[in-house]
């Protein structure tokens, strides 16, 4: 019998997110490696090759996509630019993987030379028929290409919703009502503080896994129970910056980030689906005490609650925090002293090391993995419709329910 050939991986982007994925398809032998790494300087794309063993490094993509042996594109970039290389590779006849968000609206309908201030003031309507158009137009370049669109949402890949998955089809329930959320102290980098370069705030950052969650199960009951999913039709949404509190602005320390230029620091939306459920979803960058991920479901005959992080399989206390000083313990906690609760294992907790061996395993299977871009396009909908509601300050339809 045949050694059975390995899926060639090219990563494009050389940052957090890219360390992320190095990590675990490193743990995939035997069914994908990491051939090629595309960076925007030789410094990091070097620098990245060389920790993780990458045989290749490029500066420009495009050179990339012309390996014969690069079988799936991993997009770890920037949120603007996931259209324009998602199409370049399908053209290619390359499988991609993109992380969340599947796109973000950056005034990329504007001219270049238009103002941060006049990106992040464009009316609420056109962000969402834009973002919308960008990602459905992902969707249907990777379709014609006849190669998959795959969408990073971790979340549904984690052990605890992928068993809550399980559960809940077992049960045969229904999904009456969801309760997510993510929040921690606030991202640090300049940034993720602009709409210009992001698309938005902490509803689009930390939002998005909470409300891709959420659609997965309905759309996975829908499926079950009558063979096509069920949708969010409408939503309510607020939107604010906490940081602007007034007392919060004359403290001297503050344990959480400032300086939010023209995006939102906090978020919640109520989703409504077309057979009358109900989700609320939350995201937040002021509170303290490490990452939070958590999602509760409310099921006629059943009532689940899935802790992403923290979670309780390892419980630590240290009165100073040089006693843990170099161990990590969780991502975003802000000391080390006092009781904690250091997780063992985050790619394994957070659903990234399963997500990344289904999206493998698809591509050398030839089936389609879990998470796709139709999930993706479905969240862009909710979470722009969700800015739409905050600015006009009444419920957004999305489709007729």
């Amino acid at each position: 019998m045949s050694e059975k050939k390995q899926v060639g991986i090219g990563i494009i982007g050389a940052g957090f997110l890219a360390e992320t994925r190095a990590r675990c398809y490193s743990q995939l032998a035997g069914i994908g490696e990491i051939r090629a790494v595309a960076s925007r300087t030789e410094e990091s794309a070097r620098a990245y090759a060389e920790r993780h063993s990458v045989p290749k490094v490029f500066t420009n993509y495009q050179e990339m996509l012309a390996l014969p042996d690069i079988n799936v594109v991993d997009l770890c970039i920037p949120n603007h630019v996931h259209r324009r290389v998602t199409e370049a590779a399908a053209a290619a006849g390359k499988h991609v993987v993109c992380t969340k968000p599947l796109t973000a609206y950056t005034g990329q309908d504007l001219p270049a030379d238009t103002s941060d201030e006049d990106v992040s003031k464009r009316e609420r309507r056109q962000m969402l028929e834009v973002a919308t158009a960008d990602a459905q137009a992902m969707v249907e370049a990777t379709g014609q290409a006849g190669v998959q669109l795959m969408y990073g949402e971790n979340w549904i890949y984690s052990p605890s919703i992928s068993k809550t998955t399980a559960l809940i089809k077992e049960s045969g329930g229904t999904i009456l009502e969801m309760r997510g959320g993510e929040c921690h102290s606030g991202s640090h980098s300049p940034y993720s503080k602009i709409w210009r370069y992001t698309g938005g705030g902490a509803l689009l950052r930390l939002g998005a896994h909470p409300i891709g969650a959420m659609l997965y199960l309905k759309e996975q009951e829908g499926q079950t129970r009558h063979g096509h999913p069920i949708r969010p039709v409408s939503v309510s949404a607020e939107v604010g910056d906490l940081s602007r509190i007034p007392s919060l602005l004359d403290e001297e320390k503050s344990w959480i980030a400032k300086g939010w230029q023209d995006v939102e620091n906090w978020a919640s939306v109520i989703i409504t689906f077309d057979d009358g459920a109900r989700g609320i979803a939350w995201a937040s960058d002021g509170v303290l005490g490490g990452m939070e991920s958590r999602l509760e479901i409310y099921l006629s005959n059943s009532h689940i609650k899935c802790n992403l992080s923290p979670n309780n399989l390892v419980q630590a206390y240290a009165p100073d925090p040089q006693v843990f000083s170099g161990e990590y313990l969780m991502e975003k906690v802000e000391t080390k002293a006092g009781w904690s609760t250091p997780i063992p294992d985050e790619d394994w907790s957070s659903g990234h090391l399963a997500m990344c061996r289904d999206f493998i395993s698809a591509v050398a299977e030839g089936r389609p993995a879990k998470s796709g871009g139709v999930l993706g396009v479905e969240v862009i909908r909710v979470i722009y419709g969700a800015y739409c509601a905050a600015a006009e300050g009444r419920r957004v339809v999305l489709r007729d329910g």
